[in-house]
């Protein structure tokens, strides 16, 4: 399995390749070059294994001769042994429809750990292999910092840096990532900055031969094609318990940077039956924008109380568009090199048509996310977290599709990691749970940075060590 660039002007990669080098050097970000495709009876084969075992199965094509059947097996099995549920990723049913898929019973209590605990074993595999060191950069909204900081916080060979809008993360998920003591970890608070900000700053650093002569940058977001491939894994554990092949799934995604849902179109490459994604935005709906009218224009981001979804610029998206576009590299370079600087385009009929074929969109303003909290905890005895309630409040629209399909809606976070919100909506202040106890009476160790690349480009230098 060979790795190729959306933007076409990058060598193609093996797994282990990409798995270090995040973004694509041509800016682009890397896909397999042809999608791996289970048969119907394959798929069935997978029934009832335990979780470690079906991530290896599912994964494997996609690693190739990176790592051996046996060693891939042995990373899983470490990766989820952390989880705080056998099952890792246990199904509950809301009422005869709807599911939810639990995807938050890692360390830090949200579903980016499904995939960065694999992902921060890798690291430290591939680079076990050569003696070199990686410096981390990312970004993130809430989650996806605290995740990776846990996933990666004193493992040999690895530095990470991760820059989040300050003051617009919840205390949880902020202290997640502050309190960590590890050498390895430097947290940045960028002032006056929102995700999409701190995001392109990342970008910017993966471009700049001033850090890239010096250092090995790497990615935890989820422009790092390994972090995507292992989320594509619940969609197949789902699926199998309600009934696949055998039976089509549709399912519910709260998404900002795409990544997640993207996931789910991976799996139905692979064959697996997936009947409809919807993709749920809060009010900063590009996505739902682009889906829907084919509009991919970036507004300003409004701050609401699903904050990991804050987001107007969606990585991920690229991936699709390419995918759905004819994967044509070049054009697709253009168009997006169009969008950098007006942060605005049309997508083609292609693209729109291509996506139309399995996506549908939805948007949930804050009364739509406190409703379907409400709806969850009165009618199912259910508390979730507001991200996972913009993707029941789409689910619960799709009025067009066939009653004999399950609607999964992916919950995302623990309710607990965004309590005033929760409390507002329900009545009820969701307890954090023990295993993350204390989490208040720590100290925090961050750095304050104005939202000025230079700045943060000086304190990466100063701070990372020399690829070796």
């Amino acid at each position: 399995m060979d790795y190729v660039s959306t933007r076409g002007g990058a060598p193609p990669l093996d797994f282990a390749g990409v798995t270090l080098a995040g973004l694509a050097a041509d800016g682009g970000l890397y896909v397999p070059r042809e999608w791996p495709r289970f048969s119907e009876v394959e798929i069935a084969s997978l029934t009832g294994l335990p979780y470690a075992q079906l991530a290896q199965r599912v994964m494997q094509p996609f690693v190739g001769d990176s790592l051996t059947p046996e060693r891939l097996l042995a990373l899983c099995e470490t990766a989820y042994g952390r989880f705080a549920h056998a099952a890792v990723t246990p199904l509950r049913q809301l009422d005869e429809r709807h599911w939810l898929l639990e995807l938050f019973h890692g360390p830090t209590l949200a579903f980016k750990d499904i995939a960065l605990q694999l992902l921060g074993l890798l690291f430290e595999e591939f680079l076990s292999r050569t003696g070199a060191n990686l410096t981390i950069v990312g970004a993130t909204s809430g989650d996806t910092g605290s995740a990776a900081i846990d996933a990666v916080a004193g493992r040999e060979g690895v530095t990470i840096f991760m820059l989040h809008p300050n003051g617009r993360v919840s205390d949880v998920q902020r202290r997640q990532m502050t309190t960590v003591r590890a050498t390895n970890v430097h947290n940045i608070a960028v002032e006056g900055a929102d995700f999409d900000a701190c995001q392109a700053m990342v970008k910017r650093i993966f471009a700049d031969p001033a850090l890239t002569d010096r250092f090995a940058i790497g990615a935890v977001n989820s422009i790092n094609w390994a972090r995507l491939m292992a989320q594509v894994v619940y969609y197949f554990a789902a699926a199998l318990q309600l009934g696949a092949p055998h039976r089509k799934v549709a399912f519910s995604v709260p998404t900002g940077n795409f990544g997640d849902v993207f996931a789910g179109y991976v799996a139905a490459q692979m064959g697996l039956p997936v009947e409809r994604l919807v993709v749920a935005t809060n009010v900063n709906d590009i996505l739902h924008r682009a889906l829907a009218t084919g509009d991919y224009s970036a507004h300003g981001v409004e701050p609401t109380i699903a904050p990991s979804m804050d987001i107007q610029v969606s990585s991920n998206f690229e991936r699709l568009l390419f995918d759905r576009g004819g994967r044509d590299g070049a054009a697709l370079a253009a168009q997006m090199a169009g969008f950098e600087s007006t942060r605005a385009m049309q997508l083609t009929n292609a693209q729109r048509q291509g996506a139309a074929a399995l996506f549908r969109s939805s948007r949930a303003d804050a009364g739509g996310m406190s409703e379907a909290m409400r709806w969850a905890s009165e009618a199912a005895g259910e508390v979730i977290d507001p991200h996972t309630a913009c993707g029941l409040h789409a689910a619960r629209a799709q009025d067009d599709l066939d009653p004999a399909v399950p609607v999964v809606t992916l919950a995302t976070a623990h309710p607990a990691k965004f309590p005033d919100a929760v409390e507002r909506a329900t009545g009820q202040r969701p307890p954090l749970p023990t295993r993350v106890g204390g989490l208040f009476e720590r100290e925090e160790r961050c750095v304050e940075l104005p939202a000025d690349y230079a700045a943060v480009a000086a304190y990466v230098a100063e701070h990372a060590i020399p690829r070796g």
